[in-house]
């Protein structure tokens, strides 16, 4: 049952994060280049000169060009490697010691593999824009009319874009935020807009039905809001990593004499996988061992990415900002499924001003050196499903001065049978956040706020995971065996 509050506002439905819109079976696309690792030496001009041959086949009907094999053996790899065609799919023969593994040698911050488009952002189609014209559109909802919709058509890509007035902004209270240390920025108008990637389902009159729910309300004495077709000339799409292990290599000599069994070298690798201006993707079965900063990022621009059974294992960095975000979203609509962390900080985590929905799954932290949960500047609509957090917390608050004015981290996320050390859940203004079922110790917060709506706390509630009772109920049970595959 999704029983709206006094505004209509429900949980939304999540079951479209992730591959093609959520409930649908990762690919398994056929072979057609390999690699065998070589007895020494720099790999890195070889691999990428196979990735770019394999970038100029020609796409077959399904829009994939093939896969590039990496044989078991060790590959060792100085510079980044770039994906930059869509339908290539990366694949080991699995993430253990003994398989596939990609070492990142050398002493600087690169990305290992870097899967992203040329063209920067999606660009609004002139003379498309159209004013939404609801008083107010509730969260969870995918219908609101415009002032005339007769230039649209079923199947548009839109953005549904919402402003960030100097009205919104001063009623949550980041216009003034406290603080005695230099450099916190003070929140502006229109640094705060949020876009929902969406596609048209339906018209009717001036009424659009989208694909997937909003992840916020819409309200006209705050700037209400407007949609338009966009351009994004070379997004790419249909990129998949899979069973590969990547190491970091790194100076053993720097340990953290403090913490037993850290390293705190920083001039080494950063990332494993990265994707942006991507939809579409996935990555399935890599593990990344020593990184400083990532397993998989799922970073601006990215749309449908799935990261699923993945693991970001003993990261080496210092223990402060700015390291250690095991797997960060920054795109809409994805979902990372039965992931594993050991020694990350902030394990499961959105950066700032994320549209959402966007859903954890069945995922584990061990040994977390910091909290799981958005980290700043109102990301929104996100569903920690059965996360687990050893050793630490999973919190939602209003985070002041923190870094440069962090602020309100984050809106309408819901934490369903979700286990850690403690919880701070706490309702922004305009908005709400949402525990339930959820096992741990709860508390304020460093500043006090109003709490969020709290429910069957230290008891789980039925069904087990609301993602996949939300799957099952959209597209049936043959949906969940296809995104278990």
């Amino acid at each position: 049952m999704y029983t709206p509050d006094e505004k209509g506002n429900v949980i939304p439905d999540f079951s479209h994060c992730g591959y093609m819109g959520g409930g649908v079976a990762l690919p398994d696309v056929p072979v057609v280049m390999t690699m065998i690792p070589q007895v020494e030496g720099d790999d890195t001009k070889r691999i990428q000169s196979k990735i770019d041959d394999l970038s100029q086949k020609e796409m077959n009907a399904s829009g994939f060009r093939g896969t590039l094999l990496f044989k078991k053996g060790i590959y060792r790899i100085s510079r980044t490697l770039e994906v930059r065609a869509s339908g290539i799919v990366l694949r080991g023969e699995g993430d253990n010691e003994d398989e596939t593994v990609l070492v990142a040698a050398g002493k600087e911050k690169i990305t290992l593999i870097n899967v992203a488009g040329h063209d920067g952002r999606a660009r609004e189609v002139h003379g498309t824009r159209q004013i939404i014209t609801d008083e107010y559109i509730p969260v969870g909802k995918r219908k609101f009319s415009v002032t005339d919709a007769s230039g649209f058509m079923i199947g548009d890509q839109i953005i549904v874009h919402r402003p960030s007035t100097l009205e919104w902004i001063e009623s949550i209270g980041m216009n003034h935020i406290r603080s005695k240390k230099p450099g916190v920025i003070q929140w502006r108008p229109g640094k705060y807009d949020l876009k929902f990637d969406r596609v048209i389902v339906a018209i009717n009159g001036n009424e659009i039905t989208i694909d997937a729910p909003m992840g916020s309300s819409f309200d006209r004495k705050y700037g209400g809001g407007w949609i338009y077709r966009y351009k994004y000339l070379e997004r790419i799409e249909q990129v998949g990593i899979e069973h590969l292990r990547g190491v970091s290599e790194f100076d053993e000599n720097k340990k953290d004499h403090r913490r037993q069994g850290e390293f705190i070298d920083e001039n080494h690798s950063w990332n494993f996988v990265v994707f942006s201006q991507i939809k579409n993707a996935w990555a399935k079965q890599v593990t990344s061992v020593h990184f400083g900063y990532s397993c998989v990022t799922v970073g601006p621009d990215s749309k449908w990415i799935t990261v699923q059974d993945s693991q970001c294992l003993d990261p080496v960095s210092q223990i402060t900002g700015s390291r250690r975000y095991s797997f960060p979203i920054q795109g809409q609509l994805s979902l990372v499924l039965r992931c594993y962390t050991r020694r990350g900080r902030h394990d499961y985590v959105l950066h700032s001003r994320v549209a959402g929905p966007n859903a954890f799954v069945y995922c584990i932290a061990d040994m977390a050196h910091s909290d799981t949960g958005p980290h700043h500047r109102w990301s929104v609509a996100t569903l920690f499903d059965n996360v687990v957090v050893n050793g630490n917390a999973i919190n939602v608050q209003d985070r002041q001065d923190s870094g440069t004015g962090h602020g309100w981290a984050g809106a309408q996320k819901v934490l369903w049978n979700c286990e850690a050390e403690s919880f701070v859940i706490q309702r922004p203004p305009t908005a709400q956040n949402y525990a339930i079922g959820c096992i741990g110790k709860k508390k304020d917060g460093r500043y006090k706020r109003e709490n969020g709506y709290w429910e069957s706390h230290g008891k789980k509630v039925t069904p087990r995971s609301l993602y996949f009772k939300q799957l099952e109920d959209r597209l049936g049970a043959d949906a969940l065996n296809l995104v278990n595959q």
